[in-house]
């Protein structure tokens, strides 16, 4: 919005031209939504905690949770007001991209805003079945596939790279592209849904992938920057830079308040939103061999959980003491901030790991 501001002042002064730059403008999305969060973030809490819109603990969790029970939830939503109005403030409202991005990210967040809701009403951990969260998120990732495959305006966008071996390209048909965009997106956003259960554990490594994402997208819409590193050029996926930077700064202010001992959890409207989000940037910027490297800690907790469901499944035991593993080790004694921060440890090695997929060609 205000970039075309910008561009109307231009013609009455140069300096405006200085907002055509993606940098600019994505340093302008991380300090606006940061801001934003900022200072929206003390009223929310209250509201939050004078409706009495607190965090239903689950019975069988390790007993240190059960004193967080009535903490404020549902404070996802200020994550997605902050980078939503980032985002329509310094995008170029004309690109395609911008809005698949974050129109997909919003219908996310409302899916786990109706089941925060869900849970409050009944006062219970259950919330939405998970074959209706299941198929409502399969229905947005549909759509949104679809869209791309309607939209595309190169067979670079539905075509499968895999990192370091720059030869390998697959194009896909539309009857593959679709579900691997389905695969990806509800993946994510389940991953990171399942990696909420500490403070701050989902959020930091949430803002590093989607921070590195954003490096990608950048150099995959900047034909020589993408030539050289050897990777896919998608002409306009750029523009997503904006969109990763306010997610940065809007994650970033969320964590100011989250952090142990959090004052506010985000609960699924923001887990849901925060994965569908950096599935779809992976999907645009062709990278999604890429999300699983840098996600390696979204990718450990869902595996364990698969792990500990077959195991007792199959052999009527458990692998680990607690699924997701986080809360293994809280059972095996580690304090809670001991585990959030190698976790985040973890994920600055993997987001290191996929950036260097950038070069290694």
């Amino acid at each position: 919005m205000l970039l075309a501001l910008a561009d109307w002042l231009a013609q009455y002064h140069r300096g405006f031209t200085v907002f055509q730059y993606l940098t600019l403008r994505a340093i302008l999305g991380v300090v606006t939504a940061l801001i934003i969060a900022l200072l929206v973030g003390p009223a929310m809490i209250r509201r939050l905690t004078i409706q009495k819109i607190g965090q239903q603990i689950r019975s069988d969790g390790p007993e240190s949770h059960l004193s967080k029970a009535g903490t404020p939830t549902m404070g996802g939503a200020l994550i997605l007001v902050a980078v939503a109005v980032a985002t329509i403030l310094w995008s170029d409202l004309s690109n395609r991209f911008v809005w698949i991005l974050l129109l997909t990210t919003l219908a996310f967040g409302g899916l786990g805003a109706w089941d925060d809701y869900l849970k409050l009403r009944y006062g219970n951990s259950q919330g939405l079945s998970a074959r209706v969260k299941f198929a409502w998120q399969t229905v947005f990732a549909l759509v949104a596939a679809l869209v791309i495959v309607l939209t595309a305006q190169s067979p670079v966008e539905t075509t499968f790279f895999v990192p370091v071996f720059k030869d390998v390209q697959i194009h896909l048909a539309w009857w593959l592209f679709i579900p691997l965009v389905w695969l990806v997106v509800v993946g994510s956003s389940n991953a990171v849904n399942l990696t909420d259960g500490l403070d701050g554990l989902a959020i930091m490594p949430a803002v590093l992938v989607a921070g590195a994402l954003g490096v990608f997208a950048y150099a995959a819409g900047h034909a020589v920057f993408a030539e050289y590193l050897g990777i896919p050029a998608v002409p306009g996926v750029g523009e997503l830079v904006v969109f990763t930077g306010a997610l940065v700064g809007a994650g970033l202010g969320f964590l100011w308040f989250n952090a142990y001992p959090a004052q506010v959890f985000m609960g699924d409207v923001g887990a849901l939103a925060l994965g569908a989000a950096l599935g779809m940037l992976a999907i645009l910027s062709r990278q999604e061999i890429v999300l699983l490297i840098m996600g390696g800690v979204f990718v450990i907790e869902t595996v364990s959980v698969m792990l500990q469901v077959a195991s007792y499944r199959l052999t009527g035991r458990r692998m680990f003491r607690m699924a997701p593993i986080h809360h293994h080790f809280e059972l095996k004694g580690w304090p809670e901030p001991r585990v959030i921060v190698r976790f985040w440890i973890l994920t600055v090695v993997f987001v290191l790991i996929g950036l260097a997929t950038l070069k290694i060609r």
